[in-house]
């Protein structure tokens, strides 16, 4: 079988219009101060928000993605929200995905108006066929009626595909 490379893909920031997923809201950040949420989901190419993974808030479960394997192509969706606060609010930075294969930084430049949605930015790629811990790193400067820095460190653990024991054994037809 061919394998095909899909490049990953940031799709540009959008007022968030609506589609039907649960926007992660801060617990640690009053709703008047700069934040950022996200989500991570994950399936086949036809349908990579198949499966829920892990979210900013709250986060209680363990960020896993399966590998992406020759004869199989895993892909993340990762959904990040860029709340409102105060005042209108510029947010700048850049966003690495160590758990996309061949990801380049998102380079976000968003304003959100003080009473509006918050803007969404979506990357797409295909998941590391690498098993392991990989990084998601979230560096924002968040600017408007005051300058927040915004740091997070995301472990994502890329596991290796599950094979079967039966699979393993050799072929034991006509020795017992």
């Amino acid at each position: 079988m061919k394998q095909s490379r899909l490049a990953p893909i940031a799709l540009l920031l959008t007022a968030f219009s609506g589609c039907g997923k649960h926007i992660p809201e801060s617990t640690t950040a009053p709703p008047d101060v700069p934040r950022i949420g996200w989500i991570i989901m994950t399936g086949g190419r036809d349908n990579p928000d198949d499966v829920y993974v892990c979210q900013s808030e709250p986060r209680t479960e363990e960020c896993a993605l399966p590998a992406s394997s020759a004869d199989h192509n895993v892909f993340a969706d990762v959904h990040f929200y860029f709340h409102p606060a105060a005042a209108d609010t510029r947010y700048t930075g850049t966003i690495e995905l160590g758990f996309i294969q061949g990801g380049h930084p998102l380079t976000p430049n968003a304003t959100v108006k003080a009473a509006d949605k918050p803007a969404q930015a979506t990357v797409l790629g295909m998941v590391s066929s690498v098993p392991g811990a990989h990084s998601m790193n979230i560096a924002l400067v968040a600017e408007g009626q005051q300058r927040r820095e915004i740091n997070e460190q995301v472990v994502v653990q890329v596991r290796a595909p599950q094979v079967s024991p039966v699979n393993l054994l050799p072929s034991l037809n006509g020795i017992w």
